[in-house]
């Protein structure tokens, strides 16, 4: 039989390990639960984008949101996507739909984003292969043809609008065709159903390698503009701030990544040495082969600045097309909490 001395050692170890056990178990117990993400979902156009960016790097995952990408062929179905509530943000062109519903109160600009510039080749002026055998050559001889787009108010139809402008170009003259998708607006161009297009680069450089449709321009070269911005729900600014400032530092912080891969410092395009592995991402998400994605990349600012002048303009121009009803303040739908015009630093 064991002696009394051992039975009181093994006591001893037994209570021993039995407090041990409730030390940890009550640690465990009271320990602070590991945070659980946020989840939010993000609209944009299939284009290159920042928010790739910080999604591949994790820059997202270390603000604790967990962020899922909602695709769209153009731009105003996101903004009415926010105001639903079936997107939290949208990091994508701004458009006529967009200033309505903004101008009603219901959504804010939060940060700059794409911008269409000099040396970026983003959006496209092309034509048919049969109306440019008829004489269409050039982006003055618009006027007399049909010029497909996806939707009026959309940023390409301000881009047609730039345009007219520059030259003097009669918009009544041309028969606009709002064919609801970048992918209609190719198929017509290839058909012959449609003489010309201004159309996401993304979208339409395949064809134009194929040789099935002539390229004429871009019109980051003819009229530079400010077509993006990231935007949210005004309840989501004022009632959501801690996610706002989270989303906006991974944004911004793939912004930078993004501008240093593209730009020079003259803020011409310009591969850096981490444009490949910034490619690569692009490729991904956007569907297309990282060769096809290095020829239409946007500029983006090093700071995510809004150009807020051109935002004012833009405004004005979709009121004069009686596209917007009611008065829009243009200052009240920038949320000066977020925002930083392009002439701050």
């Amino acid at each position: 039989m064991p002696s009394m001395k051992n039975r009181a050692h093994n006591l001893s170890r037994y209570v021993a390990t039995l407090v041990a056990s409730a030390i940890f178990l009550t640690a465990f117990a009271f320990a602070p639960s590991r945070a659980v993400a946020e989840r939010i979902k993000v609209g944009v156009v299939k284009l290159p984008n920042a928010t790739y960016i910080a999604l591949e790097k994790g820059y997202f995952a270390a603000e604790g949101l967990e962020v899922e990408l909602v695709f769209f062929d153009v731009a105003t179905p996101i903004a009415v996507g926010i105001v639903s509530g079936d997107l939290d943000f949208g990091a994508t062109g701004l458009s006529a739909g967009f200033y309505s519903l903004a101008g009603q109160g219901a959504l804010k600009i939060i940060s700059g984003g794409s911008s269409i510039a000099p040396t970026f080749n983003d959006f496209a002026y092309v034509a048919s292969n049969r109306a440019y055998a008829a004489g269409l050559k050039s982006v003055k001889d618009f006027p007399g043809h049909s010029v497909a787009i996806s939707q009026f108010g959309t940023p390409v139809h301000y881009c047609l609008a730039l345009l007219a402008e520059k030259y003097g170009l009669d918009l009544k003259s041309m028969r606009i065709l709002p064919l609801q998708s970048n992918p209609n607006q190719v198929s017509a161009l290839i058909g012959g159903s449609a003489d010309a297009a201004v159309i996401p680069a993304t979208y339409v450089l395949p064809a134009i390698q194929r040789g099935e449709v002539k390229l004429l321009g871009w019109v980051g070269d003819e009229t530079p503009w400010q077509n993006g911005a990231v935007i949210t729900a005004t309840k989501t600014v004022n009632q959501r701030s801690d996610t706002v400032e989270r989303f906006l530092r991974a944004y911004r912080k793939a912004v930078r990544d993004y501008h240093d891969a593209f730009a020079g410092e003259d803020e011409k395009r310009k591969d850096g040495p981490t444009a490949p592995a910034i490619y690569a991402i692009l490729a991904k998400y956007t569907g297309q082969t990282a060769e096809l994605v290095k020829l239409g990349i946007q500029y983006i600012d090093y700071d995510a600045r809004l150009d807020v002048k051109d935002v004012l303009r833009q405004i004005a121009w979709y009121k004069s097309q009686g596209m917007l009803k009611g008065e829009v303040d243009g200052a009240a739908l920038i949320d000066p909490r977020h925002v930083v015009p392009l002439s701050e630093r």
